[in-house]
């Protein structure tokens, strides 16, 4: 899942007006923007395998330490301990703790079973949604779009650069997102976690949208 854990992110601005988008995303995001690492210093691994699902040729070999469930469990605790820590604010901390952890169950909807529950376990889980292409753009374009809603009824421009900001960045995902389904297979995994490390600018994005947007008031 691409779209979707943007749209968790967006979407958790709704419930807390504290953290920046870019905090949001870091915490939705975390486990992708850890795993490319790993791939490239061949702690974990992938195989291009075309047919391995219909929507994509990438077969997750090996990641416990990015997406086994406990493994992501523990991520999410200490991301929101470090926030914690950082900020005292412990709605926060909870908040991006769970949108860590929710990361890995929006991708046991679109992964095979692929995904591991315990490092070292067999035992592996996923629905299978990414079988079915129109199934798997809509559940993400669903879960974008309500993470969109969301997040306008959470802030407000203060400024051009807020509008401009956020939907640019909207359209830019949408474009990568079509590019991707019709794009040939990548040519490593090498480059796949070249590629992936480039999700940072996104959270980058993050901050600078909500830089220029401000929280609504309820009246």
């Amino acid at each position: 899942m691409f779209l979707g854990h943007f749209g968790a992110g967006l979407g958790a601005k709704k419930i807390d007006s504290m953290p920046s988008l870019g905090t949001l995303f870091f915490a939705s995001q975390f486990i992708d923007l850890l795993w490319p690492i790993l791939l490239l210093f061949g702690i974990e691994r992938v195989i291009i395998e075309p047919g391995n699902t219909v929507f994509t040729p990438i077969n997750f070999v090996y990641y416990p330490f990015s997406h086994g469930l406990l493994s992501v469990l523990l991520w999410g605790v200490a991301f929101g301990l470090v926030y914690y820590l950082i900020k005292k604010k412990l709605k926060t901390a909870f908040l991006l703790g769970v949108l860590v952890l929710s990361h890995w169950f929006l991708d046991l909807l679109v992964h095979r079973p692929d995904l591991p529950i315990l490092p070292g376990s067999e035992i592996k889980a996923g629905l299978g949604i990414w079988n079915s292409v129109w199934l798997t753009v809509t559940l993400e374009v669903v879960v974008f779009a309500a993470g969109i809603f969301f997040y306008l009824k959470a802030t407000k421009a203060k400024n051009k650069k807020g509008n401009f900001g956020l939907w640019s960045f909207i359209f830019f995902l949408l474009i990568i997102y079509t590019l991707n389904m019709f794009s040939a297979p990548p040519d490593s995994a090498q480059a796949i976690g070249l590629v992936g490390l480039s999700q940072w600018l996104l959270v980058l994005w993050g901050y600078w949208i909500d830089k220029n947007r401000t929280t609504v008031t309820r009246e």
